[in-house]
């Protein structure tokens, strides 16, 4: 079996690190570069930097802010916000970047996914989706969570599986920053239509959490902010105890 993932994911707005619930009532998490150079020492196995306002405000993720990370990883990283073509891509990859993550920009042109996975590989395409339960579907927002979309959440991972995107970045945003556990039922119903790697996203608040979403929701890899960030559980022990429990993982 494969090691599971454990991801660290970077909110970044204006230069720095927030963290919400909901994608609501943004704090300030800490500095990105300092953050990085902290999980890449801890043991972290990916990290993903997302720009939450980039989409927004119509322009591409802080490139100087992804040098500054990128200089302090011997890790994967991925950088999400406000990328729509294939010239936005390569300036987030020549800054740093190993893999490239589409959310609103993969709803509006959903060819673009195609075009990137041809020129740069499927493996350096993620699509993010960001789901939210509403009259018994799992339905799809875009705009950092602020616009619904006509779309739910497991024909739409089909969809950009089948056009060329490597992975899927699903975010619960009922359950983001609440901790109160990853919505397995979410991240099940995706996995089981994908056979792309599926990275689950938004309750984390226990090491219980992760063995239940890679057990009971079939993740291929589990992310968190805010317990990383505010060094409430410590990687190196999550792992531990993730081992304990029988999940494979990189120690």
């Amino acid at each position: 079996m494969l090691a599971k993932r454990i991801i660290a994911c970077l909110d970044v707005r204006d230069g720095s690190v927030v963290k919400g619930i909901e994608f609501q009532d943004l704090r300030d998490a800490g500095d990105p570069a300092a953050l990085a150079r902290r999980y890449n020492d801890e043991g972290i196995d990916e990290l993903i930097v997302l720009d939450v306002s980039a989409t927004i405000e119509a322009r591409l993720a802080l490139l100087e802010t992804v040098r500054r990370v990128a200089q302090e990883l011997l890790i994967p990283l991925g950088v999400g916000g406000g990328i729509r073509s294939l010239e936005d891509a390569k300036a987030v990859f020549d800054a740093g970047a190993d893999k490239v993550s589409l959310n609103t920009a993969a709803l509006r042109d959903p060819a673009a996914v195609t075009a990137l996975a041809r020129v740069y590989g499927s493996q350096a395409v993620v699509v993010a989706i960001d789901a939210k339960r509403e009259e018994g579907e799992f339905r799809v927002f875009s705009r950092s969570g602020s616009a619904r979309e006509a779309r739910d959440a497991v024909s739409w991972a089909r969809e950009v599986e089948g056009r060329g995107a490597g992975e899927i970045l699903l975010t619960s945003i009922d359950r983001d920053g609440t901790k109160q556990g990853f919505d397995c039922e979410l991240t099940a119903a995706v996995s089981g239509a994908v056979a792309i790697p599926v990275i689950a996203s938004g309750g984390a608040g226990a090491p219980a959490h992760f063995v239940e979403v890679f057990r009971d929701g079939r993740a291929d890899a589990a992310l968190a902010a805010s317990i990383f960030h505010f060094a409430e559980h410590g990687i190196a022990d999550l792992k531990r105890y993730l081992a304990e429990q029988g999940v494979p993982v990189r120690l």
